[in-house]
């Protein structure tokens, strides 16, 4: 069964860190394009990092370059993305997607075909 499940969300303070995990399974995450995104209430759903299949290369968007960091562990077929100097505007749903029906890499949302569920990231003090 293809499917990504994303984990690690929860509550955090300013200033503080998370790291959230994407686990695949039913394909291989290594071979396809993964992005993160992210949806605040009431807003549009953003994509803030990706990860290239094959190479690794990464882009960020502006709101979170220099903070998250997008990884991948290919033996444990894992995506995963670090979360730093966390700000209240962080606040979102955090969800995973890969491109695997066609290759794909890039911050825009049509670009992806397999969604996880999402996993909620809340920054309060």
């Amino acid at each position: 069964q293809v499917q990504l499940v994303e984990s690690g969300g929860g509550l955090v303070q300013p200033g503080g860190s998370l790291r959230l995990s994407c686990a695949a399974s039913g394909f291989t995450l290594a071979s396809v394009g993964i992005g993160w995104f992210r949806q605040a209430p009431g807003k549009d759903r953003e994509g803030i990092a990706c990860i290239s299949r094959l190479t690794g290369a990464t882009v960020y968007a502006d709101s979170v370059r220099g903070r998250f960091t997008i990884s991948r562990d290919n033996v444990k077929n894992t995506v995963f993305l670090q979360i730093n100097s966390l700000k209240p505007e962080d606040t979102a749903v955090y969800y995973c997607a890969a491109a695997r029906l066609r290759h794909y890499f890039g911050l825009g949302y049509g670009g992806y075909d397999t969604w996880g569920q999402g996993t909620l990231v809340t920054v309060s003090s």
